[in-house]
């Protein structure tokens, strides 16, 4: 197929797209290429891709781009609450705007896949997971414009995938991720402080959400105009929890609960992802193994550009 990502230089992307390539699709990625790094230079090999510099929100490029796709999937975006909170226009026009602007553009014959935060859930009761018929209930610009998004990629008939928080090594790394992050901290610092640590999210690995991906193109007709939880059903953890699971592959590992303070990212609860499990939907990674990943990673990585040494 012939598959538009926007975006595709990103965290999820940049592991979505050779990944797409080496099973004979055509993808065209749209992406500003902002940092201006070589995290798709491998995928330059393959003569079925064709990068496009420009911005998702420009409507003329989706003019050019959207009618030559079979399969549309919006990656682009200000991804987490934080950086929502800092450029809220950039965040409404990029995660929901531009999402829509896209939906508008597609004929009846083509298809959207598009990946959605499983966020919106915000606060959910102790001890039930929150399924896809749970009422969504975002306590963040992020999860308000990627909920706003959704209604209209399912209106239009297509798939969205809620995805956990997501954790493991991608050719375009985030450190800012919750596994990712205790893991680094634990790695390098030997310590964490914790805020709040009896919060619980769910989680799952950026190959899983790749795997995700090619599970819904696979299946796209029978599960069309449907949202699926995307997650790992082993780990609804704490922070408390994940920090145990880290804690026994990274020995000398301290982490501390603050006794004062709180956390000003408020999500607490627990997901279902029986709905795409049901589908035939298995993931391959568990969070010990994508610990162990991380760990492996964290040799090759320096994060000290304005250190003395």
């Amino acid at each position: 197929m012939r598959i538009l990502i926007t975006g595709g230089a990103g965290y999820i992307g940049s592991v979505l797209v050779p990944a797409l390539l080496e099973r004979g699709h055509a993808v065209t990625v749209l992406d500003t290429f902002a940092r201006g790094t070589t995290e798709l230079a491998a995928c330059c090999q393959w003569e079925t891709f064709e990068p496009v510099r420009g911005d998702a929100r420009d409507t003329r490029l989706l003019d050019a781009l959207v009618p030559k796709a079979d399969v549309v999937i919006p990656l682009a975006a200000l991804v987490g609450a934080p950086l929502c909170k800092e450029d809220p226009i950039a965040a409404i026009s990029l995660n929901q705007d531009a999402v829509i602007a896209a939906v508008e553009r597609l004929s009846p014959a083509q298809r959207i896949l598009y990946p959605t935060t499983n966020s919106g859930y915000g606060v959910g009761a102790e001890g039930i997971a929150c399924t896809e018929e749970t009422p969504l209930n975002p306590i963040s610009l992020y999860g308000t414009t990627k909920m706003a998004a959704e209604n209209a990629v399912l209106e239009r008939g297509g798939i969205s995938l809620r995805l956990a928080t997501v954790f493991g090594m991608s050719p375009r790394m985030r450190l800012d991720l919750l596994v990712n992050d205790f893991t680094w901290r634990a790695v390098t610092d030997r310590a964490v402080v914790i805020f709040e640590g009896h919060f619980k999210r769910n989680y799952i690995h950026v190959r899983d959400v790749v795997k995700g991906f090619e599970h819904a193109l696979t299946n796209y007709e029978t599960m069309r105009a449907n949202a699926f939880n995307l997650g790992l059903s082993s780990a609804n953890l704490s922070k408390l929890e994940l920090c145990a699971k880290i804690a026994e592959q990274v020995p000398g590992f301290t982490y501390l609960e603050a006794p004062i303070g709180e956390d000003p990212d408020k999500r607490n609860y627990i997901v279902s992802n029986e709905k795409l499990e049901r589908t035939g939907w298995a993931p391959d990674w568990s969070i010990e193994r994508g610990i162990a990943e991380l760990i492996r990673g964290y040799r090759t990585l320096r994060n000290s550009r304005y250190a003395n040494v």
